[in-house]
């Protein structure tokens, strides 16, 4: 009888790591997104408070030159971004804690006067 609630516990701890293991293959992990996301953030804001006032741009095409460039300073692609957004997005818990940490980085910023991106 021990022997078989043994195997069963062993058995269930492999299926639960596992589980998780499938779950985030191919998602960015936390540090990597929230790095991914703080600068598609900044772009944004850059897009529309400056690259707005020039009427020979397009918004859209330049928002998306900036989001291609920061891909590749990541290593990462748009497919990758957006397929690990969708799951942090259905992941509250863990999208919480990247946005609440980048919310920390900011108010460091603002306190400090560091910039979030040299701050460890």
């Amino acid at each position: 009888m021990i022997r078989m609630i043994a195997f069963f516990c062993t058995v269930s701890l492999l299926f639960s790591c596992g589980n998780k293991e499938k779950q985030t293959a191919g998602i960015l992990k936390p540090e990597k997104m929230q790095a991914v996301l703080w600068d598609i953030i900044r772009a944004d804001v850059f897009t529309t408070q400056y690259i707005a006032r020039d009427s020979s741009k397009n918004l859209t095409e330049e928002n998306l030159k900036l989001q291609q460039q920061i891909f590749v300073i990541h290593h990462t692609s748009k497919e990758e971004f957006y397929r690990s957004y969708s799951y942090y997005k259905n992941n509250s818990k863990e999208m919480r804690a990247i946005l609440d940490s980048m919310v920390s980085q900011a108010d460091r910023k603002r306190t400090t006067g560091i910039s979030p991106d040299k701050i460890p």
